[in-house]
């Protein structure tokens, strides 16, 4: 590594430093000179010790697409509790199911910001996600049926693609622009 790699490498991970530093402080409570001294030992222990793998960002941020993403969140927020508190309160007996649902795009950063969106949904939950399949599966409310089960996919997909069109590659957005039906049979192999 060069000095000038050394000193790239070094500007990356000062906010990450400074957070690391920042949460230690909070979760002790104390706005201190020790508390911030043996944060920053805490701090070069985690970044030097526990190295993770640099995420790979596109670099691409589409802010017309970000604010539809976050209306949209916003609106599904609101309806999701709404059909949660409906299947509370009304008679019967409600339902869930555990559904698969592969996504198009191999990228870690989309896969877990579909898995997040899901997530913080009330009536959907992501349960697992296997990685190297790129498949997500979901603990869905109100799944009775073969169709409940397609919509709670259809739902996976839209937000992958909502998500891809605001940070996602050019590659990824013209992959999720052409619909892959294809790749979605071949990725579902017959089964939920």
């Amino acid at each position: 590594m060069t000095a000038r790699d050394g000193i790239r490498h070094f500007w990356a991970q000062l906010p990450f430093f400074l957070w690391l530093v920042v949460l230690w402080m909070l979760l002790w409570g104390q706005l201190t000179v020790l508390a911030a001294v043996s944060g920053v030992v805490v701090a070069i222990i985690v970044t030097n010790v526990f190295r993770l793998p640099a995420a790979e960002l596109t670099g691409r941020v589409n802010f017309w697409w970000l604010t539809v993403a976050i209306i949209t969140f916003l609106g599904q927020l609101i309806a999701g509790a709404l059909q949660v508190a409906w299947q509370a309160v009304s008679p019967g007996v409600t339902t869930a199911g555990i559904v698969r649902s592969p996504l198009r795009i191999d990228d870690d950063l989309i896969m877990t910001h579909v898995a997040v969106a899901m997530s913080l949904v009330p009536g959907s939950t992501v349960i697992e996600s296997d990685r190297r399949n790129r498949v997500l599966y979901m603990h869905v409310l109100g799944v009775r049926s073969a169709a409940d089960v397609a919509a709670a996919r259809a739902t996976a997909l839209k937000w992958e693609k909502l998500i891809v069109r605001a940070v996602g590659s050019r590659e990824d957005v013209r992959i999720v622009m052409a619909d892959a039906p294809m790749f979605a049979e071949r990725r579902l192999g017959g089964g939920s």
